[in-house]
């Protein structure tokens, strides 16, 4: 007889129905960067709020500017556009002042501050943050201190010095002060002192003294920050008021600024001249401005290392 082996047959489990599934809604992950459609609109809608806070008065000089005596300036819903666009005003304008006179005064002053700032600013910032002297902390310290004052606290001393340089009632005796700016060295120094130290160690190896390696290391990398202390330096120099009025008493001295001054109060009814003369004051601005545009908005860059 064969033996009988038991097979044991494996025990059947009732198959218990599973519990329903939740339906769970999935939230959408934002994408960095991303957003609404709510979001847009609400950036959109405050953008063109700033826009015309911004734009707006600037609009309505050029409108009010280029309107006929004819013409109401003041009606109840503003007309941007004029009916009968004409360039009297500006005619108007050089024939009350010497407004050709009074460009060639500022510009002349506006590139003595250009210059200065451009130079000075640039040879003190490298100092400060690439090279290493004793008394380098405290001659940072006085610059940032100088940022607390205003310029009406230094106004006196400033015109004291120009007087006993025989420098008053002159083009360069208006400059003179604003040809170099603790803020504009601030600047210089922080664009300098974000770039890598291994840059000057290996302008150190190959034999480059500091001149060389301000020049032709260093310098080439801040061009950014180089355009913003110009078109900053040009605009102070340019809309400066006080400090030409202080100085100047010869007419035939006299800045732009100065000029549209004796215009505003000579012809106060008459807002198209004014208007004019606001326009012909923001020319040379804006043509800096669109010249060194390209430089200007790669300051933030600054900090890379170009090959």
């Amino acid at each position: 007889m064969s033996p009988v082996t038991d097979q044991k047959t494996p025990a059947v489990v009732p198959s218990t129905p599973a519990p329903p599934e939740k339906k769970t809604r999935r939230r959408q992950s934002k994408v960095f960067g991303s957003v609404t459609r709510r979001e847009l609109v609400l950036r959109y809608v405050l953008l063109v709020l700033v826009l015309l806070i911004s734009i707006g008065p600037f609009l309505w000089q050029l409108s009010t500017s280029l309107k006929s005596t004819g013409e109401d300036i003041y009606t109840r819903i503003p007309q941007l556009w004029p009916s009968e666009p004409t360039l009297d005003n500006y005619t108007r304008v050089m024939d009350a002042i010497p407004v050709l006179s009074f460009i060639g005064n500022s510009l002349f002053v506006a590139a003595l501050a250009v210059a200065g700032n451009v130079v000075f600013s640039t040879l003190a910032g490298f100092a400060l943050a690439r090279l290493r002297f004793r008394g380098r902390k405290i001659a940072l310290g006085l610059f940032l201190a100088t940022l607390i004052l205003p310029g009406e606290a230094t106004i006196i001393a400033n015109f004291v010095t120009i007087r006993n340089l025989n420098l008053a009632d002159t083009l360069l005796g208006v400059a003179l002060p604003g040809m170099i700016a603790a803020l504009n060295v601030l600047l210089m120094y922080n664009a300098f002192r974000q770039l890598p130290g291994e840059i000057d160690e290996a302008a150190v190896i190959d034999g480059a003294n500091a001149f060389q390696r301000f020049w032709s290391v260093s310098l080439p990398s801040v061009r950014g920050t180089v355009a913003v202390i110009a078109i900053f330096s040009f605009i102070g120099a340019w809309d400066d008021f006080l400090w030409p009025l202080i100085v100047l008493t010869s007419p035939d001295q006299f800045t732009l600024t100065i000029g549209l001054q004796y215009l505003s109060g000579t012809f106060a009814n008459d807002q198209r001249m004014i208007a004019a003369g606001s326009m012909i004051a923001f020319i040379p601005i804006a043509i800096v401005f669109a010249t060194l545009q390209r430089h200007f908005f790669k300051g933030i860059e600054e900090g890379g290392v170009k090959g």
